[in-house]
């Protein structure tokens, strides 16, 4: 009879806890990758998808505007005909899913709905304009859109909604939300490579959406030398004499470029090698799209349903109390004003005899 082996590797074997399962496993690690690790807050996460058949510029725009939700949202989600709503909530769910972003193309202009998942509320957009990402590209001398730009949430600026009430005040919230939040004492510079901003014209009572990316320049250096240290490549000198023909020779960029005192900023600390704590460096914005011009029209207080909350909701009977005493008055004003007529006619009539 075989005794059992005692030593080193049996007091090893009582050490180890209890196997985790696999499925505990894969669910504990999907709760992580929920949860911002120095916030603590829940990550928002974002569906981009259509309701309806669209035509190919909409197509379009709804994969830039995956882009813009990048890297919380489904760059590749592919829908099929026989999908309903139902389908992407119950989706949702397990994959920490919070905001949608539904586009549809009804007879009269295309719709952009934003609805938080899976209770509502949802904010109905009208698109007026809207201009495609590469449209932007192609209308610019350098278009600037590096893919690392994407690795990290853009950082949402609300402009023009102060002092408007409901529903903006529900909406400002909405926008607040739809992105991860940045705490300034922790937040790397390096991470904010993004803009998106919302802002509200009063006058014509629409919402601007732009899109732009973030670069730094340092101040006074030449163009020349921020591509020479960027790059790490030995430039092109065979017809010069002389390096620093390179720096100071007139057509090859010698001269820093212009840069606005209000744009010029001291960093906190190193974002790259250009642009360090020590040194002072230009803010530039470049709009990389998409574009787009959107009038609010509809909020529901639900997921795509429930109560209407704006337009204000009139009631029915009171519209129909309203009529009638209008009616009454008209009544009585043409009465009035034919008496009226009638007085000024005699008068006249008297005053001729």
């Amino acid at each position: 009879m075989r005794q059992p082996r005692s030593g080193p590797g049996k007091s090893r074997g009582r050490g180890r806890g209890p196997r985790i399962p696999a499925t505990t496993l894969r669910k504990q690690q999907a709760a992580l990758a929920n949860v911002d690790q120095i916030t603590g807050a829940k990550i928002p996460k974002s569906f981009v998808f259509s309701r309806g058949k669209l035509p190919s510029t909409l197509r379009h725009l709804q994969q830039d505007l995956r882009k813009v939700m990048l890297p919380y949202t489904a760059l590749n989600l592919k829908e099929k005909k026989r999908n309903n709503l139902k389908d992407f909530v119950n989706v949702a769910g397990p994959l920490g899913v919070t905001h949608f972003l539904i586009l549809s193309n009804p007879k009269s202009l295309p719709h952009l709905r934003f609805s938080n998942s899976p209770q509502g509320p949802t904010f109905t957009f009208q698109i007026e304009e809207y201009a495609l990402a590469a449209d932007i590209a192609n209308s610019q001398k350098r278009p600037r859109c590096p893919p690392g730009i994407f690795k990290n949430s853009p950082l949402v600026v609300l402009s023009g909604f102060s002092g408007l009430g409901n529903p903006f005040e529900s909406l400002v919230e909405y926008f607040q939300h739809m992105v991860p939040a940045v705490d300034p004492s922790t937040v790397k510079l390096a991470e904010c490579q993004r803009i998106l901003l919302l802002k509200y014209d009063k006058e014509k009572e629409v919402v601007d959406f732009r899109h732009y990316s973030i670069k730094l320049q340092p101040v006074g250096i030449s163009r020349r030398i921020r591509k020479l240290m960027q790059n790490n490549q030995v430039p092109d000198l065979r017809d010069l004499k002389d390096v620093s023909d390179y720096v100071t020779k007139a057509g090859y960029g010698s001269e820093s470029e212009v840069d606005d005192e209000a744009a010029t900023v001291s960093l906190p600390s190193d974002v790259d090698k250009l642009n360090q704590a020590s040194r002072k460096s230009a803010v530039r914005l470049q709009e990389i799209g998409p574009r787009m011009t959107m009038r609010l029209v509809k909020v529901e207080a639900g997921l795509c349903s429930g109560d209407v909350l704006y337009p204000w909701p009139v009631a029915k009977e009171s519209v129909g109390k309203k009529g009638e005493v209008n009616e009454e008055v008209n009544e009585e004003d043409i009465g009035q004003e034919d008496t009226e007529d009638g007085l000024e006619d005699g008068s006249e009539e008297e005053m001729e005899e």
